[in-house]
């Protein structure tokens, strides 16, 4: 038994609607002025007005900053740190994607801490105490809302560092459904293949434990259930629901479980070619399932066999995990081979040599070396 120390963080507050909790709920924390952060899409579609709206129903002053872009770096950070240091907040609200919750937690992070955001790469590197924090997740993707992880990336040299303090969890998270209805259908898919990847990942991590192990299987019986439902009617709310559940449970097992091989494979495919993150991950988990496999495949196993449905005729649970996860990318509609992602084969040692220095890697439950993932990279290509 892996040992581990389990305290509920973050509030969850789920249901259709929940939004209109939000000034509500940032008012029960005794705060005044909030700093909201947001994206342009995320303004287009309403949703960031609706927030403020509730914020300003309840008696709060507030301020946008909606300079946040996907896979946030140090740019959007330090841009909206100069809008924090202009307003004084006394919380921040993450409104949009779990790129906007980064970028959030990024800001609180330097505003509250002084410094640059490269100085909280790794674990527990926050000075102070920070802001209180209110995440509202328009995807259902990363499960940032449940984690005291930030994911930023350096402007310069696109190393993406996770930034963990459990002083930067949020103190609210609101999942409304509603919100993911305005996804685009690329977004619902990169944000499902994320989310189905992290619970997948968890399952099998080195630091799995009895309460991540729990928030995985619920994870997955959910999302690999709703997501072929989602792709197949995008407005079909129960699906949306369970999605943003299941993300966000698998945000609660990464908290305590961390990640595996497919996320240090998927990384430098981001940073050398600009691969969505979501294409990454959903791309390379097959092959990792299968490499895995061979040491783990029991612990694949048992979580194929808790969702019924996809129990067909006889075959090995580990070979059929593997095939839905090729099966749903391409229903989908996301590349299923690194060539079809403009990727070069001779580049293919290079993007090992970047994979083998993920932080991620070290929790793979088979040990992995560079060798090990430049043939990941060659059996993806």
């Amino acid at each position: 038994m892996i040992p581990f120390d389990y305290q509920p963080l973050t509030r969850m507050v789920f249901g259709p609607d929940t939004i209109d909790q939000l000034g509500t709920l940032a008012a029960q924390l005794g705060v005044h002025r909030a700093l909201v952060v947001s994206d342009p899409g995320i303004v287009s579609a309403g949703h960031t007005q609706h927030g403020i709206d509730s914020l300003v129903k309840a008696g709060l002053t507030t301020c946008l900053f909606d300079g946040t872009r996907e896979n946030p770096t140090t740019r959007e950070v330090d841009a909206g740190l100069q809008v924090a240091r202009d307003f004084q907040p006394d919380l921040l609200v993450g409104l949009g994607g779990g790129s906007s919750i980064d970028c959030a937690k990024g800001i609180n992070f330097i505003h509250s801490c002084g410094g640059h955001m490269q100085d909280y790469w790794g674990v527990g590197k926050a000075t102070a105490d920070m802001l209180p924090m209110i995440a509202v997740p328009t995807t259902a993707g990363t499960g940032s809302e449940m984690q005291s992880f930030a994911l930023i990336s350096d402007a310069d040299t696109h190393q993406k560092m996770a930034c963990g303090d459990k002083r930067a969890a949020c103190r609210v998270a609101i999942l409304d459904p509603k919100l993911t209805l305005t996804q685009p259908a690329n977004i619902t898919s990169l944000t499902g293949m994320d989310a189905l990847s992290h619970a997948l990942e968890t399952y099998v991590t080195t630091k799995r434990n009895a309460m991540s192990v729990a928030f995985s299987r619920e994870s997955w019986k959910l999302l690999s259930e709703a997501f072929p439902r989602v792709l197949a009617n995008p407005q079909d709310l129960d699906a949306r629901a369970s999605m943003q559940l299941g993300a966000s449970f698998a945000g609660l097992a990464i908290e305590y479980s961390m990640l595996g091989a497919t996320h240090a494979l998927a990384n430098p495919l981001t940073a050398a070619y600009g691969i969505a993150h979501g294409q990454a991950v959903g791309l390379c988990l097959p092959h990792v399932i299968r490499f895995n496999g061979e040491q783990f495949g029991d612990w694949y196993r048992e979580l194929y066999a808790l969702q019924a449905p996809h129990q067909n005729g006889t075959g090995d649970g580990l070979v059929k995990l593997s095939d839905y996860v090729s099966a749903v990318l391409k229903q989908a509609g996301l590349k299923d081979r690194l060539s079809d992602c403009g990727v070069q084969r001779e580049r293919l040692g290079e993007l090992a040599a970047a994979a083998s220095k993920q932080w991620t890697g070290i929790f793979n439950p088979r040990k992995i070396n560079q060798s090990d993932l430049l043939s990941l990279y060659e059996n993806a290509f």
